[in-house]
């Protein structure tokens, strides 16, 4: 690549787009990468501002723009993603179908630290539509060392850095408990909240039970409803402290391995997620998500659809950004809740 006057350009091949901007109007390409320059071409070029002009001169220890943004669409792309052609050294990628998009933070904080490139996701962790845009990817100078691309892809290793899941339809029981509810002196408000919910993922319930506070009764009904076929248990009522709440007990009786009993996260500060040993989810949902608009089974539930196991790590790493403010009207997931990691 050489640097020229834009009146002695006649003849050479340009090495990038030539953007105009007209505000209001347009922001496009008046001529392409390629574009071998014209005499009739030099006054649109000055029109646009561009008194000199970067012409190719081939460099094996370079790349253009273009060609290094596509290493770094390589390094981001995974499956059930689609891909915009590169311009001016910038690819998207488009969400291929609806489904949970996942980013490695650590590899992406690695790319980007190298310098001279970049690659700005949307936040890890939540639910996309088909069509969304998930990425966008950028080489900041005109060309780039190869060396420096060798030493992206180092940096991102064999896996793709983002990940979009399919959430998946599933069977789900709902163990309601507590004597106030069994007794009938209150009604279950909890259950269609969770029905509510998972309706807009398509999931069905497919048994329900509502019983009191007897912890070898809770533990019959989440393995009864796991050998009906339930792919996912919820327990609503009995989280808390109190000596006649339960539930936690009777989960880890069902012998499901317990990942965390509590999260970081107002509200649901209660919740209790674990996992039988064939990987069937069995949680124990705090009393706020029967009342409050967003919650921690917001956060997790994408998860439980994806089959992408909830850790301790994950949990532990919502308390940046675990504090929902309660806004007036709900603004979820287009707001800060959740999004800390």
């Amino acid at each position: 690549m050489k640097l020229i006057r834009t009146e002695d350009a006649v003849g050479q091949v340009l090495c990038h787009d030539i953007t105009q901007i007209i505000p209001g109007v347009t922001k496009d390409a008046v001529f392409r990468k390629g574009h071998i320059v014209r005499e009739e071409d030099i006054p649109v070029l000055l029109s646009v501002g561009k008194e000199h002009l970067y012409v190719w001169e081939n460099d094996e220890t370079k790349l253009h723009e273009n060609d290094a943004a596509q290493i770094l669409r390589q390094i981001c792309q995974g499956e059930n993603m689609e891909a915009t052609e590169p311009k001016e050294g910038k690819i998207e990628l488009i969400a291929g179908c609806d489904g949970l998009f996942l980013v490695d933070l650590e590899r992406l904080r690695a790319i980007n630290s190298l310098g001279e490139m970049m690659i700005a996701t949307r936040p890890s962790g939540f639910v996309v539509k088909k069509g969304d845009k998930l990425c966008g990817t950028r080489v900041i100078p005109l060309v780039i060392e190869k060396e420096k691309m060798e030493r992206a892809k180092q940096a991102a290793g064999e896996k793709p850095l983002l990940r979009l899941l399919p959430l998946k339809q599933k069977r789900y029981g709902v163990v309601t408990t507590g004597s106030e509810v069994a007794a009938g002196r209150i009604t279950d408000q909890f259950t269609p909240v969770i029905q509510a919910k998972l309706a807009e993922f398509g999931c069905q319930m497919a048994a329900h039970v509502v019983l009191g506070d007897d912890n070898a009764a809770i533990t019959a009904a989440i393995q009864e409803m796991l050998q009906e076929g339930c792919e996912m248990v919820f327990c609503t009522g009995g989280m808390s402290v109190d000596p006649d709440d339960k539930t936690p007990l009777a989960i880890r009786n069902t012998g499901a391995r317990v990942v965390s009993y509590g999260a970081p996260v107002l509200p649901g500060a209660m919740f209790l997620v674990s996992y039988m040993e064939d990987g069937r989810p069995v949680c124990g949902l705090p009393g706020c998500v029967m009342y409050a608009k967003r919650t921690i089974f917001d956060l997790a539930l994408p998860r439980l659809l994806a089959d992408e196991p909830i850790t301790g790590e994950w949990l532990a790493g919502l308390g940046n950004g675990g504090l929902c403010l309660n806004c007036p009207e709900c603004h979820f997931p287009n707001c800060g809740f959740g999004k800390g990691v």
